[in-house]
């Protein structure tokens, strides 16, 4: 079948043979998108592409790379900085944590931290630059409300969030002057494989977010440009108040001296 060519950027979606990646890549490809389809599962990319295009007449490529893996992660790195077609990264690619922090080996601390934060940092640091220099196109980031919650337990998966949200704000003010937006999302708890990979029961979860309804809203904060994007946070004012609180911390940390509460006693 012949696709029509599209003016449309291209979007490149990281973890996409299923889940939160899959989705956003039919709902980029309903849009009229070209898209590079990115996992480790080579059939199932496969068949994602033929049914999307098939669907939507759009133009669709697929890398199988998987990003843990030192030349699997440079070739998309050279896709993105040399591909002018690509405008939009979506760094959805992740894995959970299986098991609290004293059960993690040496190994699997080193895959998570791969794949969750060096993975998403280094692609988003390929396509920048050429992003600035166009003076448009647009970085989303799949973190999670964990990021946000050292309380849920899982440490070392909610770190990686955190950092994936603080990459996101940062890269926000350093880029949105040049044209460049920038998104983070932070998803709850949503029905995909994730769970299943980390040896999770998602059915034992008491509220899951259905992975359409999840990208859908997170399209709506997409479209909007916001920074941050928490689909199941049901009122906005609470991260307003947040995000005002942690603006006050920082104005009290521009002190030359240490808080009167840490000064030895005369």
């Amino acid at each position: 079948m012949t696709t029509a060519t599209s003016t449309l950027p291209t979007v490149l979606v990281t973890g996409a043979s299923s889940g939160i990646g899959a989705v956003y890549a039919e709902r980029f490809a309903q849009r009229g998108h070209p898209l590079v389809l990115v996992a480790r599962d080579k059939a199932r990319l496969d068949a994602l592409a033929a049914r999307l295009s098939e669907a939507h007449h759009v133009e669709i490529e697929v890398l199988q790379a998987d990003l843990t893996q030192q030349p699997d992660l440079a070739r998309v790195e050279t896709r993105l900085r040399d591909d002018a077609h690509i405008g939009v990264l979506i760094n959805n690619a992740g894995m959970a944590q299986t098991g609290h922090f004293l059960q993690q080996s040496p190994s699997d601390l080193e895959r998570l931290i791969a794949l969750n934060t060096t993975a998403v940092a280094r692609l988003a640091a390929a396509i920048a630059p050429r992003l600035v220099q166009a003076g448009t196109g647009a970085i989303v980031n799949i973190g999670s409300v964990v990021g946000l919650a050292p309380e849920l337990g899982m440490t070392i998966y909610g770190a990686t969030k955190a950092f994936v949200q603080f990459l996101s704000q940062g890269l926000h003010l350093e880029l949105s002057p040049k044209g460049v937006y920038v998104q983070a999302v932070l998803p709850a708890a949503t029905r995909t494989e994730i769970w299943q990979r980390a040896g999770i029961d998602v059915n034992t979860l008491p509220e899951v977010m259905d992975v359409g309804e999840l990208v859908d809203a997170a399209l709506i904060g997409y479209d909007r440009r916001e920074r941050v994007t928490i689909p199941p946070l049901h009122v906005a004012e609470r991260w307003d108040a947040l995000e005002g609180a942690r603006q006050g911390l920082l104005s009290d940390l521009r002190q030359a001296r240490a808080a009167d509460r840490y000064q030895l006693p005369a």
